[in-house]
């Protein structure tokens, strides 16, 4: 499902959509094209199992990036009635001033029919030519349906045939306006799903409304209009099984499901465990510290003593650790806000803040400047950054490179065993460097064995 533009309703739609379809007992797997960890994390919550980014650029681009994409919805799709992928931004919109990484590069690389979610409110015969114009654009546009947001019943009965004569596309249903179903945001985009109290009783009401104005039928018939996925398979090594921890918490929550699989199906076990109420790290032989909100529980981190200096420790004495944003911040020494500054774990010396604003925002090559945990000098992939906050030690073993840009600038620490910093990786854009990851913990889990065989007596 795509739309003209962000805000339009996509992420509610599909969620009223995930939740009727569950209740009608129909297994159902739920996608979101591009970067975004928080749309997954509502579509996982209404369905119990989890959602799984799609991202062209971050995969590879082009005939990589498309075989990826393939294979990844092949694998969680094949004993499900229905997949359904949820877009970002406007349906054209990737990067730069063009449709590359774009809902509607997404929907030609995979042959999906696309269902548009415009926001009717105030508009009447011109929703008509919003909805026409997106539709040919381009000639292959795959948009097939729309699902109107945010009008009355009324108004959807009487607009309904002439948006379907004008358009030649299939209505297919409405959301009137709920105020009660808003999802609130932040400034990484909506609240997390965790953090709102009564997210079940919005979903049942936005099903129960979706009972009533949504043509689920409709959308099934297109959905069952899609050709069978084709494609080359990337195949994936497994080797001796390792413990990794993964910190996933409230303030560590930002991860590509995918990117865990990938790591699961190489011989990965991996072990949650959380920064912020965990006294010590589980028994592992890797650390991941992935993105979140660390700054939203900055004093409960700094309280948590045992934890950092236990990460701290570990990793001195040669776990591998990956630390992607939040968890490149809480792995430096110290964190400052509000004139007040809380100590972190303190693997890296320096210190982080949050600012008034984006520091870095977009899709972005990395290239390695010198070896590192994942790679050899010279070696890149494909990465994201989003983040409000910025350090004094941001690293400098990589250069990032801005995607169809002139920019670029240094970034990410990493020495021997450790490496983190603000942007994030997809591990399916390289396979490669997870296998490396794993490689090193497997290292390191020898060497710990064979130094506790020569201390017992």
């Amino acid at each position: 499902m795509g739309a003209p533009k962000s805000g339009s309703g996509k992420t509610t739609v599909v969620c009223a959509l995930l939740q009727l379809l569950r209740q009608r007992g129909m297994k159902t797997t739920a996608f979101k094209n591009g970067p975004d960890y928080i749309d997954p994390m509502f579509h996982a919550q209404v369905l119990g199992v989890p959602s799984y980014n799609l991202d062209l650029f971050l995969f590879g681009g082009e005939a990589g990036g498309i075989r990826t994409a393939r294979q990844l919805i092949a694998r969680h799709t094949g004993n499900t009635a229905l997949a359904v992928i949820e877009g970002a931004m406007g349906y054209y919109d990737g990067i730069a001033a063009t449709s590359e990484a774009s809902t509607y590069a997404l929907a030609g690389a995979v042959s999906a029919p696309a269902v548009l979610v415009v926001d009717g409110k105030g508009a009447a015969l011109s929703l008509a030519a919003q909805i026409k114009g997106l539709a040919e654009f381009r000639t292959d546009s795959h948009i097939t349906g729309f699902i109107v947001n945010n009008v009355s019943r009324s108004v959807y009965d009487y607009f309904k045939d002439i948006w379907k004569r004008e358009t030649g596309l299939i209505p297919l249903g409405y959301i009137p306006v709920m105020e009660d179903c808003r999802l609130s945001s932040r400034h990484l985009g909506l609240i997390t799903a965790d953090e709102i109290k009564n997210l079940r009783q919005i979903m049942n009401k936005l099903a129960a409304q979706a009972e009533q104005s949504i043509d689920v039928e409709g959308i099934l018939r297109l959905a069952r209009s899609a050709p069978e996925l084709s494609y080359d398979p990337v195949v994936i090594p497994s080797g001796t099984p390792v413990r990794i921890a993964v910190a996933k918490d409230k303030a560590f929550c930002f991860y590509y499901e995918d990117a865990l699989d990938l790591l699961t199906q190489m011989g990965a076990e991996i072990i949650p465990f959380s920064p912020l109420t965990d006294a010590r790290l589980p028994l592992c032989d890797g650390i991941y510290l992935g993105g979140g909100y660390p700054e939203l529980y900055a004093q409960e981190l700094q309280q948590n003593t045992s934890m950092r200096e236990n990460i701290r420790k570990a990793i001195q004495q040669g776990m591998p650790c990956l630390g992607e944003c939040g968890g490149f911040m809480y792995l430096l020494e110290q964190f400052r806000q509000d004139q007040q500054t809380r100590n972190w774990a303190g693997a890296i010396k320096g210190t982080c803040a949050m600012t008034s604003g984006l520091i870095r925002f977009g899709y972005v090559t990395l290239v390695a400047r010198q070896n590192t945990l994942l790679c050899r000098a010279g070696e890149s992939i494909r990465a994201h950054e989003f983040h409000y906050s910025d350090s004094t030690h941001n690293g400098s073993a990589f250069t990032a490179h801005k995607a169809l840009g002139k920019r670029s600038w240094p970034c990410i620490y990493a020495q021997g065993n450790l490496l983190a910093g603000y942007p994030h990786i997809h591990l399916w854009g390289n396979p490669k460097w997870a296998w490396n990851f794993l490689e090193a913990c497997r290292q390191y889990k020898t060497g710990v064995r064979q130094c506790k065989s020569r201390r017992t007596p």
